[in-house]
């Protein structure tokens, strides 16, 4: 059922297509009407407006010439429209020269802040980007990035072409250090460990309807937010203390610019992705399987929280532990 409710959607979204395009079309047309009809709406006033400049200047002058009052007016406006003006020239220059530094690092994006519709565009951009493209993620729970219906990437998984994705190993030390960089009582790895196992079944009901789903679990203190949807690069970094939702969100564009971002970050997600070190998690076996560098498989183990010295009463009861309406997500 949800899956025919999504190819619903989708296929009403490609049905809205040639409507938006049309109105976009027309939108533009309208502007260059209305913006040539300005033209020669000015371009036929000029004459009378320099008529009536100059029958009536000189007795102006003469009036305000003969009024001290009327002269430092004139003045002070004149001062004030000279500060503004050359204000606005800095100003502008100053964001020209940011305009180029962003486009030489590939930045075609930024969004300070989370804001309502701050996040009703970067959900937009999203899912434009994503759609029918491979996607490649390191997140720490992911659980409000692609497995809560809320997040961002929920409905570019399920429509995406295939995806990599990398979750923090939530009963390793970096989940330890990463909960206890929280200062919040509710935040502990437990919350981790909850959140991560609703990402994984998310993922093994993607992998169930024959999406081509991989994930890795690795086990460092998280470092970066990484997305890669196609030819753009979503990034975040964790910083200790803070929600990684509250932070900064940069996007770079992939192009023929060699000093573009893009290609680093891409790199950086390819390296982390064949280190040997970070085990791919078998969706159909709950199996963490070790790989060479080559990429040939050396082992199987079982994921379980006794591997890494967590007691069985510590996972046991998980879900009465965990509050999802907390404020702070990972």
């Amino acid at each position: 059922m949800t899956n025919l409710r999504h190819f619903r959607e989708t296929r009403i979204n490609n049905n809205k297509r040639p409507l938006k395009r049309f109105l976009k079309g027309v939108a533009r047309v309208l502007f260059h009407v209305l913006l040539v009809a300005l033209s020669a709406g000015i371009a036929f006033s000029l004459p009378y407006t320099v008529s009536f400049i100059a029958r009536n200047f000189w007795l102006y002058w003469s009036l305000i010439e003969r009024g001290n009052i009327y002269l430092m007016s004139v003045e002070i406006v004149a001062a004030v429209l000279l500060i503004l003006l050359f204000s606005y020239i800095g100003r502008n220059w100053k964001d020209r020269k940011f305009a180029r530094m962003a486009g030489g690092s590939g930045m075609v994006h930024f969004f300070p802040t989370r804001t309502f519709w701050a996040q009703r565009r970067i959900k937009k951009l999203k899912k434009k980007q994503g759609v029918a493209r491979e996607v490649m993620i390191i997140s720490s729970t992911g659980f409000r990035t692609f497995a809560d219906t809320r997040g961002d990437l929920h409905s570019v998984l399920q429509n995406c072409r295939d995806a990599k994705i990398m979750l923090l190993n939530p009963y390793s030390e970096g989940a330890s250090i990463r909960a206890k960089s929280i200062l919040d009582p509710n935040v502990t790895r437990e919350n981790f460990s909850e959140q991560i196992r609703k990402s994984i079944d998310f993922l093994k009901g993607l992998k169930a309807v024959q999406k081509n789903i991989k994930l890795k679990l690795y086990g460092d203190t998280p470092f970066l937010k990484l997305t890669i949807l196609g030819d753009y690069v979503w990034l975040k970094h964790y910083h200790p203390g803070f929600d990684v939702h509250r932070m900064p969100e940069y996007v770079f564009k992939h192009d023929q610019n060699p000093g573009s971002l893009y290609n680093p970050f891409y790199q950086y997600f390819l390296t982390r992705w064949e280190s040997p070190d970070i085990p791919e998690y078998d969706l159909d076996t709950d199996e963490l399987i070790y790989r060479d560098v080559a990429g040939n498989e050396l082992r199987r183990e079982r994921f379980h929280a006794s591997q890494y010295g967590v007691t069985s009463s510590a996972t046991n009861d998980l879900a009465n532990r965990v509050n999802f309406s907390h404020p702070f997500t990972f």
